[in-house]
């Protein structure tokens, strides 16, 4: 920190800040109640039954960073909002920066491990490499996980390095004798780029490369399944296009996401500027929006959550007075 700073003059008029606050908050609010479902329905099997599923770990592992995340997006946007002096603090800004780095790094590994293990159980390759790999997936994802789990802490906390230096600057107003003071952030863009790309681009890539493998796999066989068709539509095709569907939603909001994420760690835009809002945005959708996709097309979340509905709608109907 260069000099301490008064409280600068917000940007944003309180009905911004509130609109933004609402419309985050409610990404978040719905983010958290679609991973704590799921890692609830998981957490219930793995009590019950002394074990989980692989897919069950990865799924318990993915919510639970996220609800995470998700709390930690809304007391980060709460105290950058309102209180910017507390929040620019050089330990506070740090500490935000490398927590949130910390949760978003260990969601995307978890959602590219995911990805990945999908793509090893569902597609229907015959190189040997790939047949031991489907073999040996289930007894390695524990492993993975928690490997995950200290690579991002490691690249967070190197991101805590020499990567941003917060100060202030006094700068006149031209139509009157007084001056404000306004917080800016140096970002090391060329040290951030290298932490990021170190610590993004294996999970981003091979988030990519499995889910479009798998995509491709299954387009295959379903133009195998169309050829051999008699007439009748296949409720196996069917669900094959379902997958290619999901799996193509599923790419297409993990790279807005890497995306949005870059573009707000490294400051580029203003703190208060429409493309930076815009990336917050993004960064709360992308959790609820997945987790929303995973729920529609896992069979036993599904089934689970068409359970829950008439009891939540009971629920409410009897506090209603």
């Amino acid at each position: 920190m260069m000099e301490t700073c008064n409280p600068p003059e917000n940007e944003l008029s309180p009905f911004g800040i509130l609109s933004i606050l609402t419309i985050i908050g409610t990404e978040c609010i719905v983010g958290i109640i679609a991973n704590g479902f799921i890692m609830a329905i998981n957490a219930a099997e793995w009590i019950k039954n002394k074990t989980v599923s692989t897919s069950g770990r990865v799924l318990f592992f993915l919510s639970a960073s996220r609800i995470a995340l998700q709390s930690f997006t809304m007391l980060e946007i709460t105290f950058s909002s309102t209180s910017p002096r507390f929040y620019n603090e050089d330990v506070m800004y740090d500490t935000f920066k490398v927590s949130f780095m910390f949760l978003n790094h260990c969601s995307l590994w978890f959602a590219a491990w995911l990805s990945f293990f999908y793509f090893v159980k569902i597609a229907d390759f015959s190189h040997p490499l790939f047949l031991k790999l489907k073999w040996r997936i289930s007894r390695l994802m524990p492993w993975l996980l928690w490997l995950s789990v200290f690579i991002s802490l490691g690249y967070s906390m190197l991101l805590s390095n020499d990567i941003y230096t917060v100060y202030c600057n006094n700068s006149s107003i031209p139509s009157s004798n007084s001056t404000k003071k306004k917080y800016f952030t140096k970002t090391n863009v060329v040290n951030l780029v290298l932490l990021y790309n170190l610590g993004i681009f294996i999970p981003l890539i091979m988030f990519i490369l499995s889910a479009t493998l798998l995509i491709i796999s299954l387009k295959r066989h379903t133009l195998h399944m169309e050829s051999n068709a008699t007439g009748c539509r296949d409720p196996s095709m069917e669900a094959h296009m379902g997958a290619i569907r999901a799996t193509s939603y599923f790419l297409i909001l993990y790279i807005f996401n890497s995306v949005a994420l870059f573009l707000y760690m490294s400051n580029i835009f203003d703190i208060n500027s429409s493309w930076n809002i815009l990336c917050k945005f993004i960064m709360a959708a992308y959790p609820a929006g997945h987790s929303i996709l995973l729920i529609q097309d896992n069979p036993g979340l599904r089934r689970a959550w068409k359970r829950l509905q008439p009891q939540v709608h009971f629920y409410l109907k009897e506090q209603t007075p």
